[in-house]
Order: structure tokens, then C-alpha cells, then sequence
């Protein structure tokens, strides 16, 4: 295509350009994700489900988003990123504007659950980490710092029009206007996504010899990444990341992400100003996390998720006195957690890599990334729950808080002892 070859043949590497588009479906991905921030309360009032009914359906959603991801990394190696990009944005958007329709709680179950969380579990953070691996040589940390920072872009760029949209035309407006962002995306990604350098004719960014070609995928799709959990089972280092991401999803996306701004507006806080105070939260992160791609070049990756799992838990535990204080309050909240909302991706990302090796960080990352929307999923009926049955979130804000004081311990013992049979030896002394 014209177009494809003048941008490979460019001054600027096509990497960066693979880099932007990856960016910008993840960008779709996580403002979706954000939609059902300011949804719960509508959704509440318009046909009287209790929020742990509604948790419910954003339980499903998580799960899948998570699950699906090792399976996805598999689907990649088969039929290419270009491919799995564009089909489950565009399942994401029809599952979306469908959820203009429902009436009863299962169809959102069904839509926003099966279908949106489907879709959403092609375009994780495995896609990210695939794409970095594949088309960077150098700067690989820093590229998965800004691929992951997407999230918070998303909230920074959807939140506060999708809360303003909320309050003025209703929530169906709203998630009209995110499914046809979706579906703007998709067929840009088929027009100039390319799976591998070698597509265009380039090797990766920062690299000085071609790499031996991958081999062709084997296997069925649905059985190597069961392989490879079995395989990853067997390593102690596994189930300190993947427990470690657990407790990381249990206290963003699960619990910060879903139940926020419900929990403004039991005090009083209307939706605009929570979803203002979550796209703050995103500007922070977007720089937090690039940060911290840039830090994991640079500094070991087991202290760099003790300090992050540290900090976070002290803002968790801060949050209800900051809901009691001010809005003030909660903007000193929303710096310091958003800084530290998803810095621990990157450095999870380079010790995957170490502990499994490059072709296999998609995979196994896959898995990791399914128990932190394990944690995710747990969080937001947990904290749905017990705001039905006690009348308030406190204390799963401060159970929350509490399980990262024991993820920043577990992170230390990440890389410590000899791995398992799968480990590269060569990686044995990066590992920190």
C-alpha cells in the first residue's frame, strides 16, 4: 500500500508510527472501560438495580478483560496484531451502542459483561507489551510506560465530556458517543497496522541485525496458552506477579475506577466534578507511568513496585478522610494516587520478560494481567457489596489499602531465587 510504504521509508521509524496506532486503540479500549464510572448512579436511578447488582456486570466485564488476554496473546501469533485489533474494536463498539437497548439486568450482564468485555480483553495491556517487544530493540521500557498511560489518558480525554454528556442528554448519549469513537478507530488500524517490522521491510527500532524469524505458530490457540500457564505454575516468580497483580487491580480498576464516583457522590460531590477529579487523576498517571518506563530501564524493578504498592496503599487508606474533608482533599488524593495508578505495569512487564524470556512475555504476561482483573473483578463486587449491605465504602478502602502493604512486600522476593526450568539464564542477573 502507498500509503504504508511512504511512512516505512520515512525519517521516522515505523515503530513509532505501530507505537501511535497501538496507543490510540488502547486510548478507545480504556475510554470504555471509563464509561461505567458514570454509569452507575443513572443506571441506579433510571431502573432501580442496586449497585451490587451493577457491580456484578462490571465483575463479568473484568474478568473477561483479563482472562481473555493470554488467549488473545495466542490469537496475535495466529492471525496478527492488525487483525485482532480492528475486529474486537468493532465488536466492542456494536456490544456498546447495544447497551442503549437493555431493560433488564441480564441483557447488561450480557452486553456490557460478555460483549464489551470480550472485546475490551483483545485490546489489553498484552497487546502493549507484545507490540514493545516486537517492534523495539531500545527504549522498550519507556514505550510500555506511554502504552500503558493510555488508561489514564482515556479518563483524561473521555470522563469529563461522558459526565457532562450524562447529566445533560442522559447516559445513552454517552455511550453512543464512546462506541462511535470505537468505530472510527477500527478502520484506521486495518488501513496501517503492520504485525511485525519485517511487514515493511525494517528491522526493530534501535536494533543492528536482523533477528532469526520467528517460527510459525503450533498448537491449538485454546491449549498453548493453558501450556503455558501450567508451565508458569511451576514458577515461584509467577505466582509472586501474578498475587502481586492481584492486589494491584484489586485496588484501580476494581475498586478506584468502578466505584470512585459513587462513592463522590454519597458526599455530595456531583459527577462532573468526580469525573473532573479522575481525568486529573489521569493527567498524573499518563505522567507516573511513563515515569516509571523510563525508571525500569534504569533502576531495579522488585524496589520500583515495593514503593509503588507502598504509596498506594497510603493513599487508599487516606481516601475516606479525604471524602470527609474537601474537595481540596481529594485533588491532593487524585496527585498522589494518580502518579502511582498503573507505574506498576512496566516494571511487571520487564520481570516477566526476564523470568520467561521475549517470546514469551505476551503469554505469560497474559496471565499475570488475568489475575490483576481477577483482583479487579473481586474489588468491584466486593466494594459493591458492602456499600449495599453497610451504607458506605470505608472499609474497602482500607482492605484495599492493607493488601498493598502485602504486595510491596511480595515484590521484593521477585527475581531472589533461582527460577523456574523456563527462565533464560542470560536474564538471571537483570532480573532485579
Amino acid at each position: 500500500m502507498a500509503l504504508v510504504a511512504r511512512l516505512a521509508h520515512g525519517r521516522l521509524h515505523y515503530a513509532w508510527v505501530v507505537a501511535g496506532l497501538t496507543f490510540l486503540t488502547l486510548l478507545a479500549a480504556a475510554g470504555v472501560r471509563s464509561t461505567v464510572g458514570v454509569l452507575i448512579v443513572p443506571l441506579e436511578q433510571e431502573f432501580g438495580w442496586t449497585r451490587a447488582t451493577i457491580s456484578a456486570a462490571v465483575s463479568v466485564n473484568l474478568l473477561l478483560y483479563g482472562f481473555i488476554g493470554p488467549f488473545a496473546a495466542a490469537l496475535i501469533d495466529r492471525v496478527g496484531v492488525r487483525r485482532t485489533m480492528a475486529s474486537a474494536l468493532a465488536c466492542v463498539a456494536l456490544g456498546v451502542a447495544a447497551t442503549t437497548r437493555m431493560h433488564a439486568a441480564w441483557q447488561l450482564v450480557l452486553l456490557w459483561g460478555v460483549v464489551v468485555g470480550g472485546g475490551t480483553g483483545m485490546t489489553a495491556l498484552v497487546l502493549g507489551a507484545m507490540v514493545a517487544n516486537r517492534w523495539f530493540a531500545e527504549r522498550r521500557g519507556l514505550v510500555m510506560g506511554v502504552l500503558t498511560a493510555s488508561t489514564a489518558t482515556g479518563q483524561l480525554v473521555f470522563l469529563p465530556a461522558l459526565a457532562a454528556l450524562v447529566e445533560t442528554y442522559g447516559w445513552r448519549a454517552a455511550v453512543l458517543a464512546i462506541a462511535g469513537f470505537g468505530a472510527l478507530v477500527a478502520p484506521l488500524i486495518g488501513l496501517v497496522m503492520r504485525d511485525r517490522p519485517s511487514d515493511v521491510g525494517l528491522l526493530p527500532f534501535g536494533a543492528t541485525a536482523a533477528e532469526p524469524p520467528a517460527p510459525p505458530p503450533t498448537g491449538n490457540p485454546f491449549i498453548v496458552p493453558l501450556q503455558a500457564l501450567w508451565r508458569g505454575a511451576q514458577s515461584r516468580d509467577f505466582w509472586l506477579l501474578f498475587m502481586s497483580f492481584f492486589i494491584c487491580g484489586a485496588s484501580t480498576n476494581g475498586l478506584i475506577g468502578t466505584h470512585l464516583i459513587a462513592a463522590c457522590f454519597d458526599h455530595g460531590i456531583s459527577e462532573v466534578h468526580a469525573a473532573g477529579l479522575l481525568a486529573m487523576m489521569g493527567v498524573f498517571d499518563f505522567i507516573g507511568t511513563t515515569l516509571s518506563g523510563w525508571l525500569s530501564d534504569r533502576w531495579p524493578n522488585r524496589w520500583l513496585l515495593f514503593w509503588y504498592y507502598g504509596l498506594r496503599g497510603l493513599s487508599l487508606i487516606y481516601l475516606p478522610y479525604a471524602l470527609d474533608i474537601s474537595f481540596f482533599g481529594l485533588s491532593l488524593f487524585a496527585v498522589f494516587y494518580g502518579l502511582d495508578w498503573i507505574a506498576t505495569v512496566p516494571p511487571t512487564v520487564r520481570l516477566t520478560a526476564n523470568a520467561f524470556g521475549k517470546e514469551q512475555v505476551g503469554m505469560m504476561f497474559g496471565w499475570i494481567v488475568a489475575g490483576h482483573q481477577l483482583g479487579a473483578a473481586f474489588a468491584s463486587l466486593g466494594a459493591g457489596v458492602l456499600r449495599t449491605e453497610l451504607g458506605t465504602y470505608l472499609q474497602a478502602f482500607m482492605i484495599s489499602g492493607s493488601l498493598c502493604a502485602i504486595a510491596a512486600v511480595m515484590s521484593l522476593y521477585v527475581g531472589r531465587r533461582a527460577r523456574g526450568p523456563q527462565a533464560p539464564l542470560e536474564t538471571a542477573a537483570a532480573a532485579g
